[in-house]
């Protein structure tokens, strides 16, 4: 097939901005470059501007389905793919197409074309995105049922946001650019309320400037540049858990504040060479503090804090950098001026912050720092075992005829000791031997010679190497033992940084490698996982690795699981760290493969308790019709027993009704366990609720002619099973008819509320208590009031569960003077035509039905 088709999305914040034009006026503008560019499918709405863009355009025909009796036209898949052009224009990537087509979701259409090589211009709102449905329904009051996976969009090679002011689109909207004129008013009241069009457009300028921002990350990665670019505002502030943490925390906040979307990222570096890491407990205040802010908390390891948090910055391209003021005395600035001073030198096109605060110059309040073997303190202690010997020998000349031996060589083991403290093993030997050596040629008769003539001077200086070498070996050990210790704290805290972060994220995997990639500053850490022969991606942060050895470092996580990291080489000591976050990572691997295997339990579980209860249930409720209907066939088959042309009338009318009362129960019986266990047969569609709504009262029979109707006008089509929604209605018909006292009949009403359709079936009868409303739509549950031998307790949990696998809802509600009403609410049918729009075949048969049950009024 070749190469893998382009994808071009125009996206919108609410229908009319421009999406159809702009992709079209993209169509003109390739084919008159010569590309080959055909119209796959484009839904002009009845906008006129939009129909004259369509001319000069090849088109292809539709694909006309038949459904439910009316006919649909949705695009031809095969027919593009034959034509197969340079460039296709599909409209509505959200669309739900008709049953009966080759794919449920255009958006699948269009990956056919894509894959076969063809490129692709589109368009979509966001509010049909999945990750913003929830917030458009918050911000609207309308749910939108017809979504598009964020992946797909996301994965488009180019977006192009058709963006338009609140007002402006008002005034489009007004002169009829948008709607046809009997559904402007509405429009403007409801939908297009300019509150709804800021938010939405609000939203759709956030998710388009994220998608910016991740391809900016992929490009700088990509191309390898470390520099900061000054896209937006990222503000990182420092943390080292002391008492001024907040105060930092809230300066940089008011930073990033002032900035739209301004980012906020805190960040600890655990230290692992030898200083004592901060409170614990302090930290996880603070840590709280931050994502109270909006903010992210993060935690990395190094020995250097200055550059390690320049890696960190450079790495988020962050733009500004909070730092508190040194804690250290004034006097200790002198020779050691802090981390600050650092920062501020290598900061590079980072903005680096100094605050002040109240802590300044009151010290660390830490314990003070351990024997490290870092390598400055190394070359330090090197050079002072070379300095430190000759400049203590210049100075006691002057006085070696007023000090003995053993003065002088207890003089130089101290300054042995100090140089141990400084350098470690290494150094402080090397200070022992020239010091021994300057004792000897200085010191020791005869002197400026290295011949000893004293045997206990001999004696003594040889003590003296010992007890030098003795205690740098001990002062060595001691340091390297605090390194350890200080590396094992640092570990600790970052592993539970890391373990916190999974606890408080939904998606705990994915947040954990991106701890891990973060705390070492790698690329990308990828979690592979093998199937049969191959392996595959499990969970990624960064640029994925599709297989082993094409990362850096690679750490077992468990029989078919492989943690592959790319950035850099670990060392042996971070190798470990991984390693120990591995088994952590495995875990929640195997976490989530129990929780499914404890999702299949439960539900084999709850569908187990159904069959109890329902074989409970079977034992009396089949036998009463079954034992009348046996009855009356006996009566007519006994030779013994005279019956008149009237009672034999009578009994096969009681057999008849008791057969039709078991078919009934079956049938509830039956769909109610097809719900449980997920397995019901459901052929959405547009449907007319008058017609459904006819034909339940037929169901009904004479006791279906007691009930009113009452249908809005110009009542719109639903999406859903018309089967299966008669038999909802059926099912609350036969209950109100059942409950309603003499001289008030049950009503039945329809109407539109926004974009949903709502059936009302109210009852004048007792009612039922708010408290129990629950209950009533448990199978098997019958409440008090009720017969209890005209069912098993199935028709309002049936209902409600038809309901909801259709898409919809089923509530209680309480009638005004009495009474229970219960309200059916579906969704607006989207025929490709407009929200709402009517199919003529449906509307005919509607008011068909309507109107003969209107007779049948009539005449009883």
């Amino acid at each position: 097939m070749g190469n893998r088709g382009r994808l071009r999305v125009y996206l919108g914040a609410a229908p009319g901005v421009g999406k159809t034009y702009a992709m079209l006026g993209e169509g003109h503008r390739r084919r008159d470059r010569g590309t080959d560019v055909v119209v796959a499918f484009v839904e002009t709405h009845g906008r006129h501007f939009t129909e004259q863009m369509v001319e000069g355009l090849e088109v292809v025909p539709r694909r006309t389905l038949v459904h439910r009796g009316a006919e649909f036209t949705e695009m031809d898949v095969d027919a593009v793919l034959s034509r197969h052009p340079k460039v296709a224009l599909v409209d509505e990537l959200a669309h739900t197409n008709v049953p009966g087509s080759r794919n449920e979701k255009r958006w699948q259409d269009v990956e056919e074309l894509l894959a076969a090589g063809v490129d692709v211009i589109t368009t979509v709102n966001i509010q049909h995105l999945e990750s913003v449905n929830d917030v458009v329904e918050k911000i609207t009051g309308v749910p939108q049922q017809e979504t598009v996976p964020d992946a797909v969009v996301r994965a488009a090679d180019q977006i192009e946001l058709e963006d338009m002011s609140a007002e402006a689109l008002r005034r489009r909207l007004a002169h009829g650019n948008v709607y046809a004129p009997e559904k402007i008013d509405a429009a403007l009241s409801n939908y297009f309320r300019p509150g709804n069009l800021n938010a939405l457009r609000e939203l759709a300028l956030l998710w388009t400037a994220d998608r910016v921002d991740d391809a900016l990350q992929h490009y700088r990665e990509q191309h390898e540049i470390t520099g900061t670019w000054e896209a937006r505002e990222r503000v990182v502030v420092a943390l080292t858990g002391g008492p001024e943490g907040e105060t930092l925390i809230r300066r940089a906040a008011r930073i990033a504040a002032r900035s739209s979307r301004g980012d906020l990222l805190a960040v600890h570096v655990a230290r692992s060479d030898g200083i004592a890491g901060a409170s614990a407990g302090a930290l996880a205040e603070q840590r709280l503090l931050v994502e109270s802010l909006g903010g992210s908390y993060h935690q990395v390891l190094g020995e250097d804090v200055a550059q390690s948090l320049l890696t960190f910055a450079e790495a988020e391209n962050a733009t500004q950098l909070v730092l508190g003021d040194s804690r250290r005395p004034a006097w200790k600035r002198l020779f050691q001026p802090g981390e600050a001073s650092e920062v501020i030198r290598s900061s590079g096109d980072i903005d680096v912050h100094v605050v002040t605060h109240k802590e300044v110059g009151r010290g660390l309040r830490l314990p003070a720092r351990g024997g490290s073997l870092s390598r400055r303190r190394r070359i330090r202690g090197f050079v002072l075992g070379v300095l430190l010997p000759v400049l203590l020998t210049v100075c006691l000349i002057p006085v070696r005829d007023d000090l003995n031996l053993v003065s002088d060589m207890l003089l130089f083991l101290l300054a042995t000791v100090v140089v141990a403290l400084v350098g470690g093993l290494a150094p402080a030997l090397i200070a022992a031997v020239l010091g021994s050596a300057m004792i000897n040629y200085f010191f020791t008769p005869p002197l400026h010679t290295l011949t000893i003539s004293d045997t206990n001077n001999a004696l003594a200086l040889f003590v003296f190497i010992l007890v030098a070498m003795l205690v740098s070996s001990a002062v060595d050990l001691a340091a390297r033992r605090t390194r350890q210790a200080a590396r094992a704290a640092a570990e600790s805290r970052t592993l539970a940084t890391i373990v916190g972060s999974a606890l408080a994220d939904r998606d705990a995997l994915g947040e954990v490698l991106e701890r891990l990639r973060e705390a070492f500053a790698l690329t990308s850490v990828t979690l592979l996982e093998r199937t049969d022969e191959t392996w595959g991606v499990r969970a990624t942060a960064g640029p994925a690795c599709t297989a082993p050895g094409e990362a850096e470092n690679e750490v077992p996580a468990g029989p078919r699981l492989l943690l592959a990291l790319r950035g850099r080489i670990l060392e042996a000591d971070d190798q470990r760290l991984v390693s120990a976050s591995a088994a952590q990572v495995a875990g929640l691997v195997e976490q989530a493969r129990l929780a499914e295997e404890a999702a299949s339990a439960t539900t084999l579980a709850e569908a187990n308790k159904m069959r109890t209860a329902l074989l409970a249930a079977v034992g009396h409720d089949l036998r009463t019709p079954l034992a009348a209907a046996k009855a009356s066939v006996s009566s007519l088959r006994s030779a013994g027993i005279v019956l008149s042309d009237d009672d034999r009338r009578e009994l096969l009318a009681a057999a008849d009704e008791s057969l039709d009362r078991l078919t009934a129960l079956i049938d509830n019986l039956l769909d109610m366990s097809r719900l449980q266990a997920g397995a019901l047969e459901l052929d959405l569609g547009p449907t007319a609720v008058e017609e459904v709504v006819a034909r339940s009262l037929d169901d009904l029979g004479v006791a279906g002619r007691i009930v009113s109707i009452e249908h809005a006008a110009d009542l719109p089509l639903v999406r859903a099973d018309a089967g299966l929604l008669e038999r909802v209605v059926a099912n609350l018909l036969a209950n109100a008819v059942r409950f309603s006292p003499p001289g008030a009949p049950p009503v039945v009403t329809t109407s539109r509320l926004g974009d949903e359709v709502q059936v009302r079936v109210v009852d004048r009868g007792a009612g039922i208590p708010p408290e129990e409303w629950a209950s009533v739509f448990l199978p098997f549950q019958r409440m008090g009031d009720t017969d209890n031998t005209t069912g098993i307790g199935l028709g309002l949990a049936l209902a409600r569960g038809l309901t909801e696998a259709m898409g919809g809802r089923l509530e209680p509600e309480e009638t005004p003077g009495g009474g229970m009403t219960m309200v059916v609410t579906l969704m607006a049918a989207d025929l490709g035509s407009g929200t709402g729009a009517t199919a003529p075949g449906h509307r005919e048969r509607a008011e068909a039905a309507r109107g003969s049950h209107d007779d049948e009024e009539v005449e009883a």
